[in-house]
């Protein structure tokens, strides 16, 4: 099968292949083991124009020089020139495009779309979304249930069409934990982590009040608290000076994306307050080196936890809930929660999990 999947967004920031290659690199991964048995050709925008092939991926780059390309014949032409027979649109929040590529490309070829953590449109672009939805065959959904919410409320017109895919994986492994504690210095006992912006959505502050709770009966337990971003870090800072226990949380701030790679390894429990989330790469990542998630009781996580089976969920934006789930990390058979998360991991989150279940759905259509 030829694949082709298409990005209308535009990433100007980006100048060569092989920097958006990196950067995306938990999909483009994806990409390359689908391409062990299908053609597989990958169309984005950015500041670049060419054709570059990477493991035996063909990223075809364009440059339109417009951030918003609500009319992007140029791109569609490109896709039908190549006769695809799938074509995979990323992201639903292109109904427009999507409707004109549909117009163009050979009739045989059908159509599939992937969630990336939007949510449903509303007025007018709810109409077009509608107007687009007999066109796509297939939408793909980190979690079905996710999915069933767009159809409920009218977005999308039939259940029938909606499968249960993660969007991304996870390039981390499993190392010796003395080795990564070496590079980390997390000292824990346990020792859990945080990774993640801190905004209201990541909701650090329920995190953070709960675990000072958790430390006042868990001395030996340490939160290391990872974030890009630092909206809420000065109440989280009054949090701690607050506290008598503040010093069993360490704030700290960014690290390499690769770097992470240790400290997933260094930690034995993940924590997430996440409100919502499309599909949850950190959690992924995380289980993919064995760490076991603490997590909030969203469509996703439930998912990615196999309904809490590698994990603990907890209700959102719950203090008191969250402590109950960090008591019951004191319980825990930590090793075989570990490893249901690396099995869960290898047969449902990996790159050849997905890819699998990619071409299960694409042949079925």
């Amino acid at each position: 099968m030829l694949y082709v999947f298409v990005n209308y967004n535009y990433s100007p920031e980006f100048t060569s292949p092989e920097g958006w290659i990196k950067r995306t690199s938990g999909y483009t991964e994806l990409l390359e083991q689908l391409s062990e048995n299908n053609t597989v050709i990958s169309i984005k925008q950015i500041n670049y124009e060419g054709i570059y092939t990477h493991n035996g991926v063909q990223h075809h780059f364009v440059n339109l020089n417009r951030k918003k390309t609500f009319f992007p014949y140029k791109i569609n032409r490109y896709v039908r020139n190549l006769n695809p027979d799938i074509v995979f649109v990323q992201g639903l929040h292109q109904p427009l495009q999507l409707i004109q590529l549909k117009a163009l490309v050979n009739k045989k070829a059908k159509f599939i779309a992937q969630h990336h953590a939007e949510r449903p449109f509303t007025g007018l672009k709810k109409i077009i979304q509608r107007l687009a939805d007999p066109l796509v065959d297939a939408y793909l959904f980190a979690s079905k249930t996710m999915g069933l919410g767009w159809v409920n409320q009218g977005n999308l017109g039939s259940s029938h069409k909606i499968h249960e895919v993660m969007e991304v994986s996870s390039l981390f492994y499993p190392i010796n934990k003395e080795v990564a504690r070496s590079k980390t210095s997390i000292n824990g006992d346990p020792a859990f982590l945080w990774v993640g912006r801190l905004n209201e959505n990541k909701d650090p502050l329920t995190v953070v009040k709960a675990f000072l709770r958790f430390a006042s009966v868990n001395t030996g337990a340490r939160l290391y608290m990872i974030y890009q971003t630092e909206e809420l870090l000065k109440q989280i800072r009054e949090l701690l000076n607050a506290s008598p226990h503040g010093d069993k949380i360490i704030l700290v701030g960014k690290v390499p994306h690769d770097d992470l790679l240790y400290w997933f390894n260094s930690a034995d429990f993940l924590l997430s307050g996440s409100h919502y989330e499309g599909g949850g790469t950190v959690v992924c990542e995380a289980m993919s080196c064995g760490c076991v998630p603490v997590v909030t009781d969203i469509d996703s996580f439930r998912m990615i936890t196999d309904n809490g089976r590698c994990g603990l969920l907890y209700k959102v934006a719950n203090e008191d809930a969250l402590l109950n789930a960090l008591v019951q990390t004191q319980a825990s058979n930590i090793e075989k929660k570990q490893q249901n998360c690396l099995n869960y991991f290898k047969s449902n989150l990996s790159f050849d999990a997905i890819a699998n279940r990619i071409q299960e759905i694409a042949i079925g259509l």
